[in-house]
This record gives C-alpha cells, structure tokens and sequence, in this order.
C-alpha cells in the first residue's frame, strides 16, 4: 500500500525525537562519566554541532528508508519495523565502532560493544515510534 508523504514526514520526526531523547539522555545523563574513562583523550571539550547536527538529521532517514518504510508498505507490524531498524542501528554503530577498533590506538573493546547493543536498541525504539506514529495518522 502506497504511504501519502505525509506518514513519512510524521515518521522522521517521530525518529529524530526519539533518537535525540535517547541519545541525550545516553550520553548525557547515564554514561557521559564511562565515555570519558574510554576515550577521554580523544575527545573534545564541547562537540563539534555541526557535524553532531548532520548525523542527527541523516540518520533518521535512513532508519525510515531503510527499516520503518518498508515495515508500513507491508503493513508487517511494529515488532517488523523495531526489529528491521534494531538490524540498522546495529550495522551503522558498527560500522563506526568496530572502523574504529581497526584503526585508532586504544579504542575499548568494551565501547564497542556497548555502543553497537545501545544503537541496536535505541535504533529499535526510534524505529517503534517511527511507525506507531506513522501509523497512527489518521487513525490507519
């Protein structure tokens, strides 16, 4: 079944505020102390926004792209659309997690897996919410 671009808009936005509660949340209030004790020296003193701002904004689309749309055009339910966007969030925190255990001296095994299971997780949410909302429009 053919979405109206509408659903898609409500979607990205339900996943861009839930990755952004979540990640603020994550990272600021839960595990800002371990992220130090990880990668203190690597880290900034304030984060760059506008490269913070850009993943923020992208990745949301793809979690829509990729793991909520094809969830709504099949009508395959919130337990599809949290599962395919856990498989997301899973392959992207990887790709940046175990990139850099390949290539930066003293980058935590640890981090990794934490950071891979949290962007599963998180992923997975923003994902749920994605569709619920979608799906909720107009009561459909």
């Amino acid at each position: 079944m053919q979405r109206p671009a509408t659903a898609y808009a409500i979607a990205y936005a339900a996943a861009l505020l839930a990755l952004g509660i979540g990640d603020f949340l994550w990272l600021g209030v839960l595990m800002p102390g371990q992220y130090q004790a990880w990668i203190g020296p690597l880290m900034l003193e304030q984060p760059r926004w506008a490269p913070a701002a850009a993943f923020y904004f992208l990745y949301p689309v793809g979690l829509v792209v990729f793991a909520v749309a094809p969830a709504l055009e099949r009508a395959s339910g919130g337990v599809r659309a949290a599962a395919a966007s856990a498989l997301f969030g899973l392959v992207a925190y990887g790709t940046y997690d175990l990139s850099n255990l390949a290539t930066l001296k003293g980058w935590p095994v640890a981090l990794t897996v934490v950071d891979m299971l949290w962007g599963a997780f998180l992923s997975a949410c923003a994902g749920l919410a994605a569709y619920s909302c979608a799906r909720g429009w107009r009561g459909r």
